[in-house]
């Protein structure tokens, strides 16, 4: 668990310090940027479009994890709007929170709790 911690709060200081220095030198404009590249039909635009579909699903995860509850669905709109940062302390919270039990980090209390259950 400490290596899975370690790579996480790696993770969000690299991309959040990555992301100061291009918003500091190019502004904002990310969505104009992003969906540019899409419509020009080249490789920036099919990464984009890759990264854009993993974003939809790590937002339809956390939704489903707290079962599209209001909460859960907010936090699934921050999960696809704020990508990794969002994703790697949403799941550095939820480490600490289900104590390391990987069960509960993916599947939520309620369904890892009913999986044990089921396995008695």
């Amino acid at each position: 668990m400490i290596l899975w911690r370690t790579l996480l709060v790696a993770m969000l200081l690299t991309i959040s310090i990555y992301t100061t220095f291009v918003v500091a030198e190019h502004g904002l404009g990310l969505f104009d940027i992003f969906f540019a590249d899409m419509f020009a039909m080249g490789w920036p635009g099919q990464f984009n479009l890759d990264f854009m579909c993993m974003l939809i699903l790590s937002g339809l995860w956390v939704a489903w994890r707290h079962h599209f509850s209001a909460a859960g669905l907010g936090l699934g709109v921050l999960g696809f709007l704020g990508g990794a940062p969002f994703l790697s302390a949403y799941l550095l919270l939820q480490s600490f929170r289900a104590k390391g039990d990987m069960a509960e980090i993916l599947l939520g209390k309620a369904r890892s709790t009913a999986m044990m259950k089921r396995d008695l």
